[in-house]
């Protein structure tokens, strides 16, 4: 049985994951699995899968999660939505992962399918902390005990323009019996202190994980920008941006650097951990760990050999 990521959040202790989307083929899938194996080597914390818009994803994630916790000696955390979800479709995912040996779920609210117009009130459960509440709820009924993950945003959820209230609904997503938060992509670290901070002051004790993506071409950044509403590019990563010759290697570059400063940064900072949006490559998150001076996420030690 691999660990729940609650037991594994400690303090000077940070975690190292990544997230991966699953392709919209068996074959795409099985070329992500070789993907996901080649980091295997940096023995990542956790590793976790994400549900597409409306579960458009829902059995190829399904099988990409259970494959990889089959197969590998990764930790795999699902994601898992409300949107277009009865009870009983909540019911059939978690006695799946269940009887897969799967205990870790981070639980989102999600987004609808391409955007399309969609009516809460007929939901099932209309925010992530109804479902998060199902979800301990089936836990105990049938004697299973999840770690359950909710979303964080330090730029404010593009939904919830009232920052108190934004933070209330957080405060009931862990008074439903989240564990940990995992944060939205940022890029100005100032950004997830206070979030952290106001956190803090509200209450919310539990670790707070954060998420780094890094820029990788300005096609990219709008993608980002699309998705992420209220995304905040700080004018010094803009002017770096503005210094290269456009092509998106040496964009990929300014990309690389920024995100492993902003990971020094936050380590130095005793941040609960480093969750990497791998857009489903390697690549980047490997040179972060070797600028960053780390072979693996298992390398973190108060060894008194090292200190000097």
């Amino acid at each position: 049985m691999k660990p729940l990521i609650s037991d594994l959040i400690g303090p000077k202790k940070p975690t190292f994951s990544f997230e991966f989307f699953p392709p919209k083929s068996d074959e795409g899938a099985d070329k992500l699995f070789d993907h996901i194996t080649k980091l295997e080597d940096l023995a990542p914390s956790f590793v976790s899968v994400t549900y597409g818009a409306g579960g458009s994803t829902r059995q190829l994630t399904k099988d990409l999660v259970l494959r990889t916790d089959r197969e590998t000696g990764l930790t795999v955390m699902p994601h898992l939505t409300c949107v277009k979800h009865t009870r009983a479709d909540i019911d059939e995912i978690l006695e799946g992962y269940a009887q897969g040996g799967i205990r870790n779920i981070l639980a989102l609210r999600g987004d609808p399918p391409n955007n399309e117009p969609y009516d809460w009130n007929t939901s099932e459960y209309r925010y992530a902390s109804d479902l998060i509440h199902h979800i301990k709820s089936w836990g105990d009924r049938n004697k299973v005990n999840f770690a359950i993950g909710v979303a964080g945003f330090p730029e404010g959820h593009p939904s919830t323009p009232n920052r108190l209230e934004e933070m209330d609904h957080l405060k009931a997503k862990v008074e439903c019996g989240a564990d940990f938060i995992i944060t939205q992509m940022f890029f100005e670290n100032r950004d997830y202190y206070d979030f952290r901070d106001r956190c803090n002051l509200a209450g919310i004790r539990i670790p707070i994980i954060a998420g780094i993506m890094p820029v990788q071409s300005i096609k990219g950044m709008r993608r980002m920008a699309q998705l992420a509403l209220g995304m905040r590019f700080p004018a010094s990563m803009l002017r770096a941006i503005r210094r290269t010759d456009g092509s998106d290697e040496s964009i990929r570059r300014v990309g690389v650097h920024w995100a492993t400063e902003q990971s020094r940064d936050l380590l130095d900072h005793d941040v609960g951990g480093l969750h990497f949006y791998t857009l489903n490559k390697s690549g980047a998150t490997l040179e972060i760990y070797k600028t960053l001076g780390v072979q693996n996420s298992n390398q973190l030690t108060d060894d008194p050999s090292l200190q000097i």
